[in-house]
């Protein structure tokens, strides 16, 4: 059997293993969410509780010390071991792509076009999640009575979402390699170094042969990871995390749940079809097919750090996308662009001001959605962090009553399932940026991405 072959036979096998995972995880969480409100209703809350305290219970939380959590710290152990390798893979992979781009006019193109395409894909997130949200406030969906005990959320502060811009630009070399949130950073760093050797030329050899076995060997350890351990992982975070979240927390929202997954989905399998097929003229289907276990991956996860590696995996060997336009696309599509972040920003935006009781007109939510889009921009690759960066779209908007931050502390009861669909978006679509930039660059092998 060739190379070619084994490896398209082992992505098959990862791709069939991540989807029975996701299904028995999907059915084991049910599980536990219906033996949870059984044994709760039945007055044996104290059951559930040590059956809470054995497998799901976060050991790192308040009163947390006696309990073991063993899918928690299962999940935990998988997720750090792919953040691990997070800033050494994207300084190295984004540097060695500027080395490797010889022509300088050649790389301006590649960046103008990648941004370009992430801005083509943001605005048509925006637009249906403009519409969505608008449509349901109109008909008084939106409408729903927040104040079920709930707590406003306590040391949540708002910041201007333009920092973003000042911290891209490090001060300090060593704080930007020691913290996986500043991959902007590392980013700006990459480019710089990359830069830096290509007009070196010759004179730096060293360096850039020292980076390219470190991302070699980055590369084996995350391929090993998730090809031995990624399916399990999966089942294990699916069924923690729908097991943790009680019917109470989906009763008061539902219309806000309904409206964000079916945007979401909606915008997963027909927005990036479309662009696909807009982009590049290519037949999107085998993107759909190849691309559903990275999806898949970052919903398990819920960090499009975490899933960088398979993607790249994918988009290169599957998609046939050249390894140096991946290299510097990717990497740079985790951190700025952010199109599942931004449809929840503004569905929920939209929710908690109905809810609170602003009026809310065509103007309002185009304010919104470019906040969402700045804010997006400056989400960390991290999972949960969109709903917290939510709390900057509402204090730009003003959303800030008593009846707002209860509608916030509302979402971030339940955005949890949320937050992993949005991930799916966001590296799906650095995937299509990908595509679309390597054809217009004739760096697309075709033939492999139509196999």
């Amino acid at each position: 059997m060739t190379i070619k072959a084994e490896k398209k036979k082992s992505a098959n096998r990862l791709a069939i293993n991540m989807a029975i995972a996701l299904v028995l995880g999907l059915i084991a969480g049910a599980g536990c969410i219906a033996l949870r409100e059984n044994l709760i209703s039945g007055g044996q809350a104290n059951v559930w509780k040590s059956i809470n305290d054995i497998f799901f219970q976060d050991i790192t939380a308040e009163g947390a010390n006696h309990a073991f959590g063993i899918f928690y710290i299962l999940g935990q152990m998988f997720i750090n071991s792919l953040q691990l390798v997070i800033i050494p893979m994207v300084f190295t992979s984004i540097a060695l792509a500027m080395c490797r781009i010889s022509d300088t006019r050649k790389l301006g193109r590649i960046s103008y076009k990648t941004i370009l395409n992430f801005i083509i894909m943001y605005a048509g997130a925006l637009i249906l999640a403009g519409i969505v949200g608008m449509t349901i406030y109109k008909l008084g969906l939106f409408d729903v009575k927040v104040g079920n005990g709930l707590q406003a959320a306590a040391g949540t502060t708002g910041t201007n979402p333009l920092l973003v811009l000042v911290n891209a630009v490090p001060n300090n070399i060593a704080a930007a390699f020691s913290d996986n949130g500043k991959v902007l950073s590392i980013v700006f760093l990459a480019v710089c170094v990359g830069l830096a050797i290509h007009v070196m030329g010759d004179k730096v050899t060293v360096l850039k042969k020292l980076m390219e076995e470190i991302n070699e060997i980055v590369t084996v350890i995350l391929s090993f990871i998730i090809t031995k351990f990624g399916p399990f992982a999966i089942f294990v975070l699916i069924t923690r995390t729908f097991a943790i979240y009680g019917i109470e927390h989906l009763k008061p929202a539902a219309v806000y749940v309904a409206a964000a997954v079916c945007t979401l989905l909606f915008f997963l399998v027909f927005g990036y079809a479309l662009f696909i097929a807009l982009a590049t003229k290519l037949n999107p289907i085998p993107f759909i097919k190849k691309i559903a276990k990275v999806s898949v991956f970052g919903f398990s996860t819920s960090s499009s750090a975490a899933t960088l590696p398979l993607n790249t995996k994918t988009t290169v060997e599957e998609l046939g996308v050249s390894e140096e336009i991946a290299s510097f696309t990717l990497p740079l599509g985790m951190t700025v662009n952010m199109n599942g972040t931004a449809i929840m920003q503004v569905i929920a935006a939209i929710f908690i001001a109905g809810s609170a009781g602003y009026n809310m007109d065509i103007s309002t939510i185009t304010v919104i959605a470019l906040l969402a889009l700045i804010a997006s921009v400056g989400t960390p690759a991290a999972p949960g962090a969109g709903a917290i960066i939510l709390f900057t779209v509402l204090t730009g908007m003003g959303f800030t009553n008593d009846a707002a931050l209860l509608a916030y502390s509302l979402i971030l009861a339940i955005n949890r399932p949320i937050e992993m669909l949005v991930t799916s978006l966001n590296v799906v679509g650095d995937s299509a940026a990908a595509i679309a930039v390597a054809k217009s660059e004739n760096m697309l092998d075709e033939e492999v991405y139509n196999n």
